[in-house]
């Protein structure tokens, strides 16, 4: 029996303290992917466990990966090689994790044996034909509904794929991750050019596991991944199946995703103070900073250093008075699933705050465009909902009752907004907050929010 949880969240109140959240989801599910396919054994640290990194993590196992673990968030990966690994005796199910089912399409494209992948209700309407359609180009067989989602049929095609130079009509670190992960099993080279920077964990992972891999046609020294390369506008990036993974260790970073929703909580609540440790900061993945601070927050960004890769530090947020603005295009894709709790801070912020070049929004766990409009009209605040964004006058935020249509990140922005409501909010369908943030409830009890679990 599937359990339904509501959220209770009692109005107004502050965030005070120091809390590490949870680990990075999308670098989560790589140290468990390409961790298998190495040769030796990875150590993980800081690993997510939430439910769609282990949905991930079982389907590995399910294709005959030795893992230990998850405990207290280390994990050991016993890796079985590029090509070994085995296939499963039964579908692979992903639960809600749409990064899990995008880019196991692409690494099982090619393996030699035949696959299926399915999800939940919310996955298997979510678009698949931005990976299928280009995969196939590559030779992959791939069947989805006739609506082009999940489930895919996965026919094997070792050794007939063949690389393709892509250019991506949307942004998308997933439709690249996968190309680059079915490239590692193509004739030649497989190169994908995003007309916008995407978060580039798998790019940076895959030269941590000492995999070459090239970027805008520069090829860092001894094949490593030349972060500093990454700028305004479009990139090409570049791989062959001329490569073995190494094993190694991987520290995952706390998500930048998950601590958005402090920095936000902490900017709109009067007397706020908050450190949000070892976090995150990767260059395609900091937009939620850079909104906030054109938007007037006070965030310092302390203690940087790099671990295993991966640039991380302690963000210091403490509240100001924030402002509407018209947001950037540029940092969309580096922003692009804060926008539901950055629709908050815009409803708590003086004048009009305007969002446009988002229309990915519209194809995530839920329309988390209309989905927060709608949530937002309930609560008395201006939001009006477009095509590709929307249009929030700030003021003042009401009471009611919302429902997050299992949108974990929906869930929990409404739940930061009682922070400045002025009745309580109740928060219906709050189950998949566990996909990305297990603990969200006890943390934000800790830092101050008056948030109370009914479960049904």
């Amino acid at each position: 029996m599937s359990k339904s949880i509501t959220f209770k969240v009692q109005p107004g109140g502050t965030l005070h303290g120091e809390v590490r959240v949870p680990g990075d989801k999308s670098i989560s599910h790589r140290s468990i992917m390409l961790g298998s396919l190495a040769d030796g054994t990875t150590h993980v640290t800081g690993f997510l466990e939430a439910e769609d990194a282990l949905a991930t993590l079982q389907a590995f196992r399910d294709m005959g990966v030795a893992i230990e673990g998850p405990e207290n968030g280390q994990v050991t990966i016993h890796g079985v090689g590029k090509h070994g690994l085995k296939a499963p005796a039964r579908d692979l199910y992903l639960g809600n994790s749409g990064t899990s089912m995008r880019l196991l399409s692409g690494l099982l494209a090619g393996q030699a044996f035949d696959s299926v992948l399915t999800g939940d209700k919310s996955l298997s309407g979510r678009p698949m034909k931005r990976v299928t359609a280009p995969l196939a180009a590559m030779g992959a067989d791939i069947k989805t509904t006739e609506q082009g989602t999940a489930p895919l049929r996965i026919f094997g095609r070792a050794g007939q794929l063949k690389g393709i130079d892509y250019t991506m009509p949307m942004a998308s670190a997933q439709v690249k991750s996968c190309l680059l992960l079915a490239g590692m099993y193509a004739q030649g080279e497989t190169s994908v050019t995003e007309p916008a920077p995407t978060r580039d964990h798998t790019e940076r992972m895959l030269a941590g596991f000492a995999y070459p891999v090239r970027r805008q046609d520069n090829i860092a020294k001894d094949g490593v991944y030349a972060a500093d390369l990454l700028g305004a506008g479009a990139a090409k990036v570049t791989i062959t199946a001329e490569g073995q993974l190494k094993a190694t260790d991987i520290d995952v970073p706390s998500d930048i995703s998950s601590a958005a929703f402090f920095l936000v909580g902490a900017s709109i609540a009067p007397g706020s103070d908050v450190l949000l440790k070892h976090v995150g900061i990767n260059p395609t993945r900091t937009g939620v900073i850079d909104i906030l601070k054109l938007m007037g927050a006070n965030i310092e960004i302390l203690n940087q250093r790099e671990v295993g890769g991966e640039p991380v530090a302690d963000l210091h947020v403490v509240y100001s008075p924030l402002k509407g603005i018209d947001i950037p295009e540029a940092l969309v894709p580096l922003a692009i699933d804060e926008f539901p709790v950055l629709f908050v801070a815009a409803a708590c912020a003086e004048g009009q705050t305007r969002l446009t070049g988002a229309e990915e929004l519209r194809v995530k766990e839920s329309d988390r465009i209309q989905v927060m409009a709608d949530g937002l009209q309930i609560l008395g605040v201006s939001a009006e909902p477009t095509a590709d964004g929307m249009i929030i006058q700030g003021g003042t935020i009401g009471g009611g009752e919302i429902i997050s249509h299992g949108d974990h990140r929906i869930a929990m922005s409404f739940a930061i907004a009682a922070l400045r409501a002025s009745a309580p909010i109740t928060i219906h369908d709050c189950e998949n907050v566990n996909t990305s943030f297990p603990g969200f409830k006890t943390l934000a009890q800790q830092l101050g929010l008056s948030i109370a679990e009914e479960i049904l």
